[in-house]
């Protein structure tokens, strides 16, 4: 374990998962989310990306690349996290330009929809919209790379299952770093790890997975990916940490697509905060897990992506 690591550890624990746990309502969560990017980016990345429109049939969804994009070239499609409720392409640009360096290729990161203004299924329909955006701009699907971290690790999962299920074309292959997997939240690791988790506040999900649902089934698999079918899916990472509150929705994802048939490579870190990725620029620890994605993503591809370096 890494002196930063030991160090962020404490700060997690006491000052920003109780934080956290106070914010009143969605809009506050994303300035604190705001905030807490810019600190941990120390500056603001996003203003060197490349802005982007996906759209089609009158709904257009706006997006952020590292580089830019074009129709052939491999391709990393991230989705951010933040619990569906907040989180956007500038606060995870970061993270994204890291591994756009490490994997040798553009990643792009949409903005999707957000609860509760916008309840599920709007980030699905967003995801599904940005996909099929990609197709009709010439982008072929084994050319991209789908990933995320936590509510966008579970979209880009969802994502994955739509794909299977409508036997569409699938891309090269899925990464997810903690997908939230499951919002029916019957993981046992929810309760388990309430006190080893090192930045989610156990005894707000249940009020976040009411903003999120609004009503809805947990089990859909166009938000609980558990529950979806993935015959034909490609080869799939999933990184995440032993005492996190989402280690079993990882751990039971891995079977589950495993059980359709997929090649599935699990990296199960220690006591690790929910997404350390995030903090790589802090963590040793993060900039490896980064650096063994970029790895995978690299190996699906015949040669290695020129573009982006």
């Amino acid at each position: 374990m890494s002196w930063q690591l030991k160090a962020l550890r404490v700060i997690l624990r006491h000052a920003v998962r109780p934080s956290l746990g106070r914010q009143r309502d969605s809009l506050s969560a994303r300035a604190w989310f705001e905030r807490g990017a810019w600190l941990n980016a120390r500056g603001r990345p996003w203003r060197q990306f490349h802005p982007m429109s996906l759209g089609t049939e009158g709904h257009s969804i706006p997006a952020l690349a590292t580089h830019p994009v074009q129709p052939g070239a491999p391709l990393i499609l991230y989705f951010h996290g933040g619990g569906y409720v907040m989180g956007n392409p500038r606060t995870h640009a970061a993270l994204g330009g890291y591994l756009a360096r490490k994997a040798g290729m553009p990643c792009l990161l949409p903005d999707y929809r957000l609860a509760p203004e916008h309840p599920f299924p709007a980030a699905f329909e967003d995801a599904v919209q940005v996909w099929q955006a990609l197709m009709a701009q010439g982008h072929a699907p084994d050319q991209i790379a789908l990933g995320g971290d936590s509510a966008g690790g579970g979209l880009a999962l969802a994502l994955l299952g739509h794909l299977c299920a409508t036997g569409a074309p699938r891309p090269a292959c899925v990464f997810a770093f903690s997908p939230f997997a499951d919002l029916t939240l019957s993981g046992k690791s929810i309760r388990d790890n309430a006190d080893s988790e090192l930045l989610l506040p156990f005894h707000r999900i249940d009020d976040l997975r009411r903003r999120v649902l609004a009503g809805a089934d947990p089990a859909d698999p166009r938000i609980s990916p558990l529950f979806a079918r993935f015959t034909g899916a490609p080869p799939v990472l999933i990184q995440m940490a032993r005492t996190e509150i989402l280690r079993d929705d990882s751990r039971r994802m891995a079977d589950h697509l495993r059980a359709h048939g997929a090649q599935v490579t699990v990296q199960e870190w220690g006591n690790l905060p929910h997404v350390w990725q995030f903090f790589h620029g802090w963590l040793p620890e993060g900039r490896k897990a980064l650096a063994d994605a970029g790895a995978f993503i690299r190996a699906q591809y015949p040669a290695p992506p020129s573009a982006g370096s």
